[in-house]
């Protein structure tokens, strides 16, 4: 008999999931908490037929791999015919400037996540493409780490890097260097890429940055940006607790030192820096000016153009400095690096950012926009915060963000406006965003590694340590209210 293929079992049970949640909880609302409107729809054929809408969008997002469609055109046409019936009724009712004033707000919303994203992954992908994270990868190959150093290593670093960084980019960043140090030893490359996936979605909980649902909570003003630093030593208790229980598996033998050599592109320095202004600007305008912060993110944009154009006005300058000082050292190997030098394009960087992803963001959010205005997540919000304590029910909600992404569940919260306590808030942040690193398909992260490590990193490998990394998850979550309980 052939053996039960867990990875393919993990993926229907995680589509199932995701679907059952579409049915019970109308997955993703807008960033403007989807306020209900004047009409109580949510018994009418238009509210009906408006969630057959939203569930069949979302039946086919989930056979994304069977159609072979592209997740956003579901979504997208679901909006529309969403937003057209809710219109439609409250035109008969007289009151069509109502619905338009609410699709606007929720728009007006979702533009600023966009803007935002937009200019964060542009960033990310210059950075890309100035070798930056090449840079690093090869100096972690050229040192010759021990298995246990390099275990240890690649996750603090996944834990740093993701709190600027996205989960993903980190994720694969530092599984090429496991790849690249530990090639043959299956076992320990699993065993690294699982520290990683659960490095790489702690160290983006605590941070604003570093990951879409602290940015959305930052963003609706739940948790100001000072605030989520508290849960820094919850988020290391819940990478540390497994990593420790993991690191006591790997035999601590060393490999090979192998040589790499990468050279960063000119600018690449820079451009980390200009992020990083970029990012102080944007809190900036958030804390003091009390603007939104996408507006100091595409400030952040503009600096990157200006740079981007100074880079390919001098590059013709800066080639023959360089062609001179290498020919009177005689260092050929840089003279041939120069002959594959490309001016900077930042609308390359632009276009390369997850369009298909950011669309999709779009349809959701407007769907379930349209679907609070009729009024069905008030309902659900009375049902959830109102019956159960609120702690409870953010426990049990970041357990669901491990077979549903952790974006719809944190828009559900944000679309019901709980009335939480901030102890409360940063526990949502926090379970939503570590809940993902139970199941290897639970983030994007581990959806990511799944496809670089194929056949070594697996949903079955993964699942054998769901046990130590539910321990972090319940630590991280006990360290919280231990430590900030006067939050509560």
């Amino acid at each position: 008999m052939k053996p039960p293929d867990f990875r393919i079992a993990g993926h229907y049970c995680r589509r199932v999931m995701w679907l059952l949640l579409a049915l019970c909880c109308l997955a993703v609302p807008s960033l403007s908490y989807a306020a209900a409107g004047s009409l109580d729809l949510t018994r009418s054929i238009a509210g009906v037929l408006s969630v057959a809408i939203f569930v069949l969008a979302y039946a086919l997002v989930m056979a994304e791999e069977l159609l072979h469609m592209r997740k956003s055109k579901p979504v997208l046409v679901a909006a529309g015919l969403i937003w057209a019936l809710v219109a439609w009724v409250y035109v008969q009712a007289g009151l069509p400037q109502e619905a338009e004033t609410a699709f606007r707000e929720t728009l007006l919303e979702y533009t600023e996540l966009l803007l935002f994203l937009l200019v964060a992954m542009t960033y990310i992908n210059a950075m890309e493409e100035r070798r930056v994270f090449d840079a690093l990868r090869a100096w972690l190959v050229r040192k010759g780490f021990s298995y246990r150093t390099l275990f240890w290593i690649t996750g603090i670093l996944a834990f740093g890097i993701s709190a600027i960084a996205n989960n993903m980019t980190t994720a694969m960043l530092m599984c090429a260097v496991v790849l690249k140090v530990a090639e043959g030893d299956d076992r320990f490359i699993s065993l690294c890429c699982i520290n990683v996936v659960v490095a790489a979605n702690a160290g983006g909980a605590f941070s604003p940055f570093g990951d879409i649902t602290t940015l959305m909570v930052w963003q609706a003003g739940q948790v100001a940006f000072g605030d989520f630093f508290q849960l820094l030593v919850p988020s290391i208790v819940n990478f540390m607790v497994p990593a420790v229980i993991m690191s006591c598996f790997i035999r601590n033998r060393k490999p090979a030192a192998l040589s790499e050599n990468v050279w960063l592109k000119r600018g690449a320095r820079r451009i980390v820096v200009l992020f990083l202004i970029t990012v102080a600007i944007s809190v900036l305008c958030h804390s003091v000016l009390h603007l939104p912060p996408a507006m100091g993110m595409m400030f952040g944009l503009g600096l990157l153009q200006f740079f981007g154009y100074y880079l390919r006005r001098s590059l013709p300058r800066s080639l023959e400095r360089k062609r001179e000082r290498y020919s009177r050292r005689g260092d050929w190997k840089k003279l041939e690096q120069l002959g594959s030098v490309v001016p900077f394009d930042i609308f390359s960087r632009i276009a390369r950012s997850e369009w298909d992803t950011l669309l999709f963001f779009y349809g959701v959010v407007m769907c379930v926009g349209g679907l609070g205005f009729i009024g069905y997540l008030g309902l659900l919000s009375e049902t959830l915060y109102g019956s159960w304590n609120p702690v409870w029910a953010n426990v049990v909600l970041g357990l669901i963000s491990a077979v549903v992404d952790n974006i719809p569940v944190m828009f559900a919260v944000l679309s019901m406006e709980p009335d939480m306590s901030l102890g409360n808030w940063l526990l949502i942040t926090l379970t939503a965003g570590v809940g993902g690193s139970l199941l290897s398909m639970g983030s994007a992260a581990g959806v990511a590694l799944m496809g670089q490590a194929r056949g070594i990193y697996t949903f079955a490998r993964h699942l054998r340590w769901a046990p130590a990394i539910m321990l972090g998850y319940i630590a991280s979550i006990l360290t919280h209210l231990w430590l900030n309980a006067g939050l509560f």
